[in-house]
């Protein structure tokens, strides 16, 4: 019988020892395409919540310097626009309940007469005179930081 064995090498292993590295260039796919997706799920996110921001603010600007009835009406259905975008179970809530529920998301809180107004200008007639240019003011001020700390 001949032997054959005499005539193979021994095994040498590596020096540095077996890396992990350089992996295979479909886990490489693998990994960017899940950093991606994150990445790309992030901005969209951040970028769908800003542009509800400037979208509502804009809306706003664009009744800063009315003083009648239908701008406090305006004000009262943007904030609740807002609501339904980030506090679905606050649409419901209606009178004193609304405005505490303003209040306690908000840096600031509203003020008495500006509260008022925006629990009755929806129910008001439109050639109702009731409406003050300083209660007005408030109000604007007032959505326009809620929106700002809360979309």
């Amino acid at each position: 019988m001949i032997d054959n064995l005499s005539g193979l090498r021994d095994i040498h292993l590596p020096e540095s020892g077996v890396s992990m590295f350089p992996i295979a260039n479909g886990w490489w796919i693998i990994l960017l395409t899940l950093l991606g997706s994150g990445i790309a799920y992030y901005l969209g996110k951040k970028i769908w919540m800003t542009s509800a921001r400037i979208y509502t603010r804009r809306i706003l600007l664009s009744i800063k310097d009315d003083v009648e009835l239908s701008a406090a009406v305006k004000m009262s259905e943007i904030l609740r626009r807002a609501c339904v975008r980030k506090y679905p179970d606050a649409v419901s809530l209606s009178g004193d309940e609304w405005i505490a529920f303003l209040n306690q998301k908000s840096k600031y809180n509203v003020e008495k007469n500006a509260a008022e107004l925006l629990k009755n200008a929806p129910f008001m007639a439109p050639e109702s005179k009731v409406v003050r240019s300083g209660d007005m003011r408030n109000l604007w001020q007032f959505c326009y930081d809620w929106i700002g700390d809360n979309l």
